[in-house]
């Protein structure tokens, strides 16, 4: 056994930075590494002992037999120091001196061993999955790649280990100090039925805006101008669900081709923002530049939530590159198949996190908390949750995901929902997921689109849509507002394009446009996309008219995207998840055109309407009882006839249907005690293509009537329209919406 001074001697030799220039690598006089502390993960600046400032790091890595800290000055020389301290499979050490804006990463020492899913390779510098912000960007080299990318032999190119030293080619963490205590923030705290989303790309919407500098279009400070919020508020949504701003890569196969990842599904850094979308800097910048965002977008009552992609990462399957995870742990951060060389793949990208294991499960709750408290966000948008409420290998809604977030006294009170599905055997779980969550319908997206282009067998389908799925969501004390509705998001067609093209059109994406799916349920009105028919013009835009007149009538939460509401067009592409370019970017020009000018304004009408109304946004799902003695109900539904639907009624073909909200028999009180009363109304869509003759129904229901919306007008009324006594026969013209106010 060695002496008590030669073990003094091995732990100053592993204290004392190695510094590595141009490859090699020598011992440097630098600061020693003091013991420091386990929590919390991440780099940390503070005080440590004596008063000295500096920067605790700590890092999980289960299996790694050495973890090495790599510090880089702005010349991009490496100086690294051995973490000494192990506790509970977390190696930590406080260096003194560290400030924020230093620029590091980790070299994790391990057995090769692919075979049993090891890939420890000290070669590679890997980004600290706790980074504050990322400095740099994933360009994909070989020389990043674990094993040998290009192996003549690519059956087992994985298997052979890469010695190159990835380090001149990946970006580093940056420490940063965050002090902000929110002091001077008020988050809207925005009931869910009072809720209007509105999805948007942060550089994307913003980047071709003529309001915003030049120099701030496609960032945070973009989002944040006034110029940008002006028109969130004017539109009257409530919250904004910005497409992922975690610190994302691009894929190999698009770099190749010249393109790159737009959408940002692909993270690599949980706690850190996108750094491409900071116009303040990189060096730690970017997070005062968000916070800025999320307090200007508070002031104005709008809240945050973020699309998270916490199903896989960045680094794909065996193939690919080695990051962040797959280097420090690999077998204790994914899953992985009974042959450990491969990854378990229920999201469709390579890769699966284990997060059924306590240090991947901390690793999302705390990023999660994070944004909550150190970043302000109000909510979240899970991508392909049900990938994250797998336990061992079925979707389990008692899964540890699922329980923890329940408990979580700050998570259990912020937005969430689910996208709930993912590619895997039992993915689909719409209607599933437990009360805390809601959840994006696409049985409503489905409906909805095949209703207006008359390819609906009957109207049942749409009835259980209008009035807040209860089919889905009447269970276990969840409510209407557990549906997300929608028509369209990012992924798909735009809202025009679906009236516009009946085929995808993807050849910009370089994949043959064999991309995207096949099942837009669209209807072109007689021409595949640009046409100088003007009957089809027109027909088209009623369309839009229509679509977005019933999103906003309907019982349950809406979801518009960024540009639907004055006409934006991807040319046709379905998935246009790599351009980042005026195919994807908003055209804030069409706002100058009077047709698209008129849509913007109805869309911003009937979210005005929606906010007026309680009855359109209801707490909780209709009886369609009586609840009183001249039998008026909460809902009803009438055929044109000006009848109540029968059981045959909702089985036959039909195009035509009749919807009666009750502002009477509105469950629930307001903040007063007082019963909530409303006006009650009359919707009436038409799918049909001739006009229908409806009569308007009579007492209980009404004695007389005003048309507040008819979408076959370009332009709407503000004014109450004419009072039609009940009994009137109306003529609705061919696929429209009329919405009628009962008049007193």
């Amino acid at each position: 056994m060695s002496s008590a001074a030669e073990q003094e001697a091995v732990a100053a030799e592993r204290a004392t930075p190695e510094a590595v220039v141009n490859g090699v690598s020598r011992k440097v006089p630098g600061p020693p590494v003091w013991p420091g502390a386990s929590t919390p993960l991440g780099a940390r600046f503070r005080v440590g002992p004596d008063g000295v400032a500096g920067t605790n790091f700590a890092l999980w890595a289960g299996g790694a037999e050495a973890v090495e800290l790599c510090l880089f000055d702005e010349a991009g020389r490496e100086t690294r120091a051995r973490l000494t301290e192990l506790t509970h499979e977390i190696w930590h050490g406080f260096v003194p001196g560290i400030m924020p804006g230093q620029r590091y990463g980790y070299r994790v020492h391990g057995r090769w061993d692919p075979w049993t899913g090891g890939r420890w390779n000290p070669a590679k510098l890997l980004l600290d999955p706790y980074a504050r912000a990322v400095d740099g960007e994933f360009l994909l080299p070989p020389e990043v790649y674990g094993h040998v990318r290009d192996w003549p032999q690519q059956q087992v190119a994985d298997t052979v280990r890469d010695e190159r030293d990835s380090a001149p080619h990946v970006p580093k963490g940056v420490v940063v100090h965050d002090d902000d205590d929110w002091a001077d923030d008020r988050r809207p705290k925005t009931p869910w039925a009072d809720s209007v989303i509105y999805e948007l790309h942060v550089r994307g919407f913003t980047r071709r805006h003529p309001g915003v500098p030049e120099e701030l279009r496609g960032t945070y400070a973009g989002l944040a101008h006034p110029a940008a919020v002006e028109h969130l508020v004017r539109l009257g949504v409530t919250a904004v669900e910005l497409l992922p701003v975690h610190q994302f890569a691009h894929e190999d196969h698009l770099l190749r081709r010249g393109l790159k990842n737009y959408w940002g599904y692909n993270s690599i850094g949980y706690f850190a923002p996108h750094a491409a979308y900071a116009a303040s800097g990189t060096t730690g910048q970017q997070v005062g530049e968000f916070k800025r965002m999320v307090r200007a977008l508070h002031a104005a009552g709008i809240e945050v939530i973020l699309d998270v992609v916490y199903n896989h990462t960045a680094e794909a399957g065996e193939l690919g590159p080695t990051l962040s995870l797959k280097g420090i742990d690999n077998r204790g951060y994914y899953r992985l198949q009974s042959d450990a060389r491969r990854y378990a793949d229920y999201t469709g990208c390579g890769n699966t996190l284990q997060v059924v294991q306590p240090h991947v499960l901390r690793l999302i709750t705390d990023s999660l908390r994070y944004w909550v408290t150190e970043m302000g966000v109000d909510g979240f948008r899970f991508d392909l949750a049900a990938a994250l409420a797998r336990s061992m290998h079925d979707v389990d809604m008692l899964s540890p995901f699922l329980a923890v977030i329940a408990q979580d006294p700050v998570l259990r009170r912020v937005k969430l929902i689910a996208e709930p599905w993912d590619v895997g055997s039992g993915g689909y779980q719409v209607g599933a997921f437990p009360p805390l969550w809601t959840e994006w319908n696409d049985r409503y997206r489905d409906a909805a689109r095949d209703f207006w282009r008359h390819a609906l067998p009957d109207v049942r389908e749409m009835g259980y849509r209008l009035s807040g799925s209860s089919d889905l969501y009447a269970w276990g004390g969840r409510r209407p507002y557990a549906s997300v509705n929608f028509i369209t998001a990012h992924d798909g067609f735009t809202l025009r394009d679906l009236v516009s093209y009946e085929r995808k059109h993807n050849e910009a994406n370089g994949e043959g446009n064999r991309d995207g799916t096949n099942d837009n349920r669209s209807w072109n009105g007689g021409a595949d996309g640009p046409t100088a028919d003007e009957d089809v013009q027109a027909l088209r835009r009623r369309q839009l008219r229509n679509l977005l007149t019933t999103l906003l009538l309907s019982t349950g939460v809406p979801m518009l995207v960024a540009g639907d509401e004055f006409g934006r067009t991807q040319q046709g592409n379905n998935n246009a998840y790599c351009q980042d370019n005026e195919i994807s970017w908003v055209d804030w020009g069409l706002l100058e055109e009077p047709g698209w000018r008129a849509l913007f304004d109805l869309t911003a009408r009937l979210i005005a309407l929606r906010h007026r109304h309680p009855v359109l946004r209801r707490r909780a799902f209709f009886s369609g009882r009586a609840h009183s003695a001249d039998g008026l109900r909460d809902l009803a539904w009438f055929t044109e006839r000006g009848t109540e639907m029968t059981e045959g009624d909702w089985y036959a073909p039909a195009a035509t249907l009749g919807m009666y909200l009750s502002g009477r028999d509105i469950p629930g009180r307001d903040e007063r005690g007082a019963p909530i009363a409303d006006d009650s109304f009359l919707a009436v869509l038409h799918a049909g293509d001739r006009p229908v003759d409806f009569v308007l129904p009579g007492p209980p229901w009404a004695q007389r009537y005003e048309v507040v919306v008819d979408t076959s007008r370009e332009e709407q009324d503000e004014a109450p329209g004419v009072a039609l006594p009940a009994g009137t026969t109306v003529t609705v013209p061919g696929r429209a919406v009329l919405l009628l106010r009962v008049a007193a």
